[in-house]
């Protein structure tokens, strides 16, 4: 599929990730909506690289489909969505101050898996009030999952599970999409430069990046946009989940 001239939601878009993916987007003549619950974070790219923000809580139905209703008014269809929102947290099943939270674990679930499932469904609405194009296509639905979904440490139980779950329910939906012409695909990163490590010294993100087998330094969000530009642009990609992570496997702590 195209890209330039097409609408896609990028949840997340306003740092790390997902920022850079609707930058590069941008810059291939797509229409984007960011889709951020930091207002402004998201305000400040959209307004950057001339797209759309709406203030949006991935966990709230209400606010994603007001989202969805933004880009069909502005854009006229919806052709996709980049899930880039999510959070994550460490903290061990049994620590020194007792058992994981469970609110903790249970946020952790709602923002990363029911807020991508949430995102998920209501775009899916919105790419059908479409007709589908010569070759079938209305589009393409893009998730992030996480290396640590297959190589979880101690400590990202919540984490894991959350990501887990994404990586669990692309094939399935991916069948059941396949009908409408929409494809759905999964993207695992390993260990990246964006705010979540932001509050690490740059000793520890030298050595985190070091354990990377090649190249040896921390991914680059441009990277993790690129490979979504070519998801949305490669029609023989679906049902998939990509890990970009220089081959590192990570170890138990």
């Amino acid at each position: 599929m195209d890209i330039a001239l097409k609408t896609f939601l990028i949840t997340g878009g306003g740092s790390g990730l997902g920022a850079a993916t609707a930058t590069l987007f941008r810059q291939a003549h797509a229409h984007i909506v960011i889709a951020d619950v930091h207002e402004t974070l998201g305000q400040q790219v959209a307004d950057d690289i001339g797209a759309t923000f709406v203030h949006t809580d991935v966990t709230s139905e209400e606010s994603v489909k007001h989202a969805v209703e933004v880009a069909l008014q502005r854009y006229g269809a919806i052709h996709g969505v980049v899930n880039c929102a999510g959070l994550g947290i460490s903290s061990k099943v049994i620590g020194k101050q007792g058992p994981h939270a469970l609110s903790q674990f249970q946020k952790v679930v709602e923002v990363n898996l029911i807020g991508t499932f949430n995102v998920m469904r209501l775009v899916t609405e919105g790419m059908l009030q479409s007709e589908a194009d010569v070759e079938g296509r209305r589009g393409v639905l893009i998730n992030t999952a996480s290396i640590a979904a297959f190589d979880g440490q101690i400590g990202q139980a919540a984490y894991a599970a959350s990501k887990g779950g994404i990586v669990g329910m692309t094939l399935p939906i991916a069948r059941e999409l396949a009908q409408y012409g929409i494809r759905v695909m999964s993207i695992a990163p390993g260990i990246f430069d964006t705010p979540m490590l932001g509050q690490l010294s740059d000793d520890v993100r030298r050595s985190l990046g070091s354990q990377v087998p090649f190249p040896k330094r921390l991914g680059q969000p441009q990277e993790f946009a690129l490979l979504a530009r070519h998801i949305v642009e490669n029609d023989m990609m679906n049902g998939e989940v990509i890990r970009l992570d220089g081959a590192i496997r990570m170890a138990p702590r």
